[in-house]
């Protein structure tokens, strides 16, 4: 089994309260470090010193500006002994951005916890296999999309921020789970986001795939932007913090 805890739904713009979006796997396990993450850590009543993976699809501010605050947390409070293992997975240059944030945040306090972390490609993790994809996004912040397959042999998808592109199409119907990012309404043109029309079709396309909808612009008790849930087809879920799947 794998238990996925969507810890944060929302977009950048955090619409309706939601926290920026995160997802951990089994507890240990999260797709990227936002800004939120310690406070949904401590809402999901995980320690940060438990986190043993972090990766990483981009190096946008709402996904990884909280990462100097894991790191701070971990130093002074659940990880005092330094004894707790950090792997971070992603780009070659996602080390150096992230040792540039955290000299930006707190100049020279976090370089003997940065030297510690395991900066890699792909993590090892007995039992499970990991694939790094590039997605469409904005090319400055080298945005990928990650695949899992779990001892158990379930597979799932992480899409980071993307629009439709072709190397997710080719990976979405080989996997039982898709976690989706819808960050914009449809009369936004750009093609860096899924948008609820995107969504729609991919789900119909691929209706024996379950998906979760995750960075939503949207919430259905506040209509920040005078509009409400779309209708999708029935393997479609419009996530919200704290929701909780095994697979």
């Amino acid at each position: 089994m794998v238990h996925l805890d969507l810890l944060g739904s929302g977009n950048a713009f955090l619409p309706s309260g939601r926290h920026h979006s995160f997802l951990c796997i089994d507890r240990h396990m999260i797709v990227d470090i936002p800004p939120t993450a310690l406070a949904s850590l401590r809402r999901a009543e995980i320690s940060p010193a438990d986190i043993d993976t972090i990766f990483v699809t981009h190096i946008h501010g709402d996904h990884v500006f909280g990462f100097p605050f894991l790191l701070l947390e971990r130093k002074y409070i659940s990880d005092r002994e330094g004894i707790k293992p950090l792997t971070i997975a992603g780009e070659k240059s996602v080390e150096q951005r992230l040792r540039q944030l955290c000299d930006l945040a707190y100049p020279g306090s976090l370089t003997e916890q940065l030297d510690q972390i395991n900066w890699v490609d792909l993590p090892k993790i007995e039992g499970w296999e990991f694939e790094r994809f590039a997605v469409l996004h904005d090319p400055e912040v080298e945005p990928h999309g990650w695949l899992f397959k779990a001892p158990s042999g379930k597979t799932f998808l992480h899409s980071g921020d993307s629009g439709p592109c072709e190397s997710l199409a080719l990976r979405i119907p080989k996997v039982d789970f898709v976690i989706i990012e819808m960050g914009i309404p449809d009369y936004v043109e750009s093609v860096h986001h899924h948008k609820p029309s995107d969504i729609k079709r991919i789900a119909e396309e691929n209706a024996n795939v379950e998906f979760l909808i995750t960075h939503t612009y949207i919430d259905d008790d506040y209509e920040i932007l005078t509009t409400r849930v779309p209708s999708f087809p029935p393997n479609v879920i419009h996530g919200r913090d704290g929701f909780a799947i095994i697979l």
